[in-house]
């Protein structure tokens, strides 16, 4: 079968897997407040007041929220053993079928249990593809266009949540089940399209080196990095780089997870598992996931959803400076300063909350999760400060907390790696998700403090162990942790303040090196030969 080398296909087929995430987030977000969905699912009952149907507690309903991510935290995991085992593109074609199998259930669903079993199998699917969707990429991208092309996994997830919340959005008009069904059916079709679309793409040149495939590896450098020229200097370099690292690595016995917990290791580990960990305690997702909650406490009315729907749009346009410039800014600074922000908006809405709201009636609500009433200008700050908060999160912690893992483990370990780093993501995700809505029904306005609290810390522990990693190869990038380089600290290498974005990758890429540097070139691959 014709495969097509062409990096901008390649990094737009295999990032369905993100939107497949995406899809998820608002086919929840979107429902939970919809009168079919309680109806559905009244594991409260009737409203003695007014009648209508109260849908799930705030408890249970966190428990179907967190069923999802929960699934992921298992598939994150697995991944790493099958994508070691099949490859990468292999795996996240698993993942594609497992997801349309867990979509039928969901869609099916007659009662509670069936809902969180069909969550639980769609969210292994999606443990899967967003671990190794990132690792796929990173393999197959120059180094130059790394974080564009990873940072692309985001903005699918950010498309996935916008285009399944307007198709929630116009189901809702729907009377009875199929206002949600139909949504959740047509959730499934990206899957279908990922399956497909990822027979005609290579496998990843890294993985098929470390299984003894030279030539095909080679091969697929030659197609998608040298534009079907043998003889390109970007093809010959990374090709060296390659054998080099499989041949150092062979020399060691296969790796297991325990390999990560070692002292050469435990930094890049610890690094990678955070900043999964801390792009979920910024609280984006539970903005996401719970949004139709907090506007509802802004006093938005009954339709909450279309004010809602702002905000991912928010999130998909602002997503979009990343990619162009993801890599001309390096990795660290927009850490450091999404950070800042999401801490600076997360302190105004709670201050406002604090002051400005007061409690709902009783049975005002259907659920306790809505536990705050605010209105007026103090309202439209609150509604105004989300939507900054989102905008600060998109082009920042969004795009490279899938981009900065993938980039910083040696070949012989990054599947299980990513993996494990993954997997920290959904473990928190499950978390929070299952937390929000009796931490909104407990503690009120103090869960924004708690979201700030977190985003201070992130923005010290990125300053000072986080180190820059774009434009560089991701054989340079494992230098940067070796601890025998002057300056470097015992067990984590170049301090991560020191360490800078170099783009001189550039030239290189563009076949604009020196002679000096092709010289160079030609004779590491005569003597790896």
């Amino acid at each position: 079968m014709k495969q097509f080398g062409n990096i901008y296909l390649i990094a737009a087929t295999s990032v369905i897997g993100g939107a497949l995430f995406g899809f998820d987030i608002s086919s929840m977000s979107a429902i939970i407040s919809t009168t079919p969905y309680k109806c559905q699912f009244n594991q409260q009952g009737n409203n003695p007041e007014t009648g209508q149907c109260q849908g799930p507690d705030d408890v249970v309903q966190g428990g179907i929220t967190a069923s999802m991510p929960g699934g992921s935290w298992l598939g994150a995991l697995v991944s790493g053993v099958l994508t070691d085992m099949f490859g990468r593109k292999t795996s996240i074609q698993i993942g594609a079928i497992i997801w349309i199998i867990g979509s039928i259930i969901v869609c099916a669903s007659q009662n509670i249990p069936m809902l969180i079993v069909g969550r639980i199998i769609n969210g292994f699917s999606v443990g899967i593809c967003s671990a190794q969707v990132p690792v796929y990429i990173s393999e197959l991208s120059p180094p130059s266009k790394r974080g564009r092309f990873i940072g692309m996994q985001q903005w699918a997830i950010t498309w996935g949540i916008a285009i399944m919340f307007f198709i929630c959005y116009g189901s809702h008009f729907i009377n009875g089940a199929a206002a949600f069904r139909l949504p959740w059916g047509l959730q499934m079709i990206p899957a279908i399209l990922l399956f497909f679309g990822l027979m005609v793409l290579p496998e990843s040149p890294r993985w098929l080196a470390k299984h003894d495939r030279w030539e095909e590896a080679k091969a697929v450098l030659i197609l998608v990095h040298g534009r079907g020229d043998p003889h390109s200097q970007l093809v010959a370099r990374e090709m060296a780089e390659i054998k080099e690292v499989v041949d150092f690595e062979r020399q060691n016995a296969d790796v297991s997870f325990f390999e990560l917990l070692r002292p050469n290791m435990i930094n890049r580990t610890h690094i990678g598992l955070f900043t999964q960990i801390w792009s979920q305690l910024t609280g984006m997702n539970v903005m996401m996931y719970y949004i139709s909650y907090i506007f509802t406490m802004t006093g938005s009315g009954d339709d909450v959803l279309l004010p809602s729907g702002i905000q991912f749009i928010i999130n998909v346009v602002m997503t979009v400076p990343a990619l162009i410039w993801l890599d001309r800014w390096g990795r660290r600074w927009p850490l450091l300063i999404g950070a800042f922000f999401m801490c600076l908006w997360l302190c105004i809405n709670a201050g406002l909350f604090a002051v400005y709201s007061h409690p709902p009636a009783p049975h005002q609500f259907d659920t306790a999760a809505i536990s705050m009433v605010i209105s007026g200008k103090p309202a439209k700050a609150v509604i105004a400060s989300t939507y900054l908060f989102v905008a600060s999160y998109a082009p920042t912690w969004g795009p490279v907390s899938w981009t900065y893992p993938a980039e910083l483990y040696p070949l012989r370990v990054r599947g299980k790696a990513v993996a494990l780093a993954t997997s920290a993501n959904w473990a928190f995700n499950f978390a929070l998700a299952y937390f929000v809505p009796p931490s909104f029904a407990n503690i009120t306005w103090k869960t924004y403090v708690l979201f700030a609290v977190f985003c201070f810390a992130m923005f010290w522990h990125t300053f000072f162990m986080f180190p820059e990693t774009a434009n560089k190869t991701l054989e340079e990038v494992a230098a940067i942790f070796e601890d025998d380089s002057p300056g470097s600290i015992k067990y984590i290498g170049i301090p991560a303040w020191k360490t800078h974005n170099d783009r001189s990758i550039v030239r290189l890429e563009r076949n604009l090196a020196s002679s000096e540097e092709k010289i160079g070139i030609e004779h590491s691959t005569s003597a790896k030969a």
